[in-house]
């Protein structure tokens, strides 16, 4: 339920981020995304037991994400180690979105 609307956002979002990072990247500007994925937060608990656990089984690392593990993945992105990334998208989710 609501997952529409929220592969819509996380969809404009991501082509904003891309398109962005084209547009500004002569300017040494970087614009990245960070996608995180099932996160241990008030939200995540108020769900249904069931639906934690199977978020939790589908997740190959077989736990939810801790705020700090996403906090991290920004910190990456503000740091100069990222100086030469523009235009990506890191998922941060335990491998959920890993691509087959």
């Amino acid at each position: 339920m609501g997952e529409t609307v929220y592969a819509a956002a996380k969809g404009g979002l991501i082509a904003f981020t891309k398109s962005l990072a084209r547009e500004l990247a002569r300017y040494q500007i970087n614009v990245n995304c960070v996608c995180p994925g099932p996160t241990d937060t008030p939200l995540f608990q108020r769900q249904p037991e069931r639906m934690k656990q199977a978020l939790t089984r589908a997740i190959p690392f077989r736990r939810i994400a801790q705020p700090i593990e996403i906090a991290q993945a920004v910190l990456f992105f503000l740091s100069r180690r990222s100086d030469y990334i523009t235009g990506q998208v890191l998922s941060v989710s335990g491998g959920l979105t890993m691509a087959d």
